[in-house]
């Protein structure tokens, strides 16, 4: 079955916006969110962020990668956390990120479909490699 990732997506005025709200009740609704997504088998991973303001960029647009504090410079949106699904579709996995507890200004959820290890070359040394090692930790 494919895995999709749901990827917690904020602005400043959405940090702004939860800073106000009662910090129980977003770990109440989150919690019940994830609870529901365990209930229903499609959960395999997630996570929250820290403040990107404590984030590190390491950028490699010049041949020596440069190291800065802190976001992007002019980002406009931050990744702020993710789940990764296991469910039957895309549009199942559309159905799960409408019904995430994320509602206020500049909130969103990206989806993306993870890469599986079967779609790569299964010739290439380093995919025999990377099976071998899931194999030998049990994530295969």
């Amino acid at each position: 079955m494919p895995k999709y990732m749901l990827i917690m997506r904020a602005t400043d005025e959405t940090v702004t916006a939860y800073q106000a709200m009662d910090f129980e009740k977003i770990m109440n609704d989150m919690g019940a969110f994830n609870e529901e997504m365990i209930k229903a088998g499609v959960l395999v991973a997630g996570e929250g962020l820290e403040d990107a303001a404590d984030s590190v960029v390491v950028d490699y647009s010049t041949e020596t990668p440069v190291v800065t504090d802190g976001p992007y410079g002019e980002t406009k949106e931050l990744f702020n956390g993710f789940w990764i699904l296991e469910v039957a579709s895309k549009e199942e996995a559309v159905e799960w990120a409408k019904r995430a507890p994320l509602a206020g200004p500049g909130s969103k959820a990206e989806i993306r479909k993870v890469t599986e290890l079967d779609q790569f070359p299964q010739d290439n040394e380093h995919i025999q490699k990377e099976r071998a090692w899931r194999e030998s930790t049990g994530q295969l």
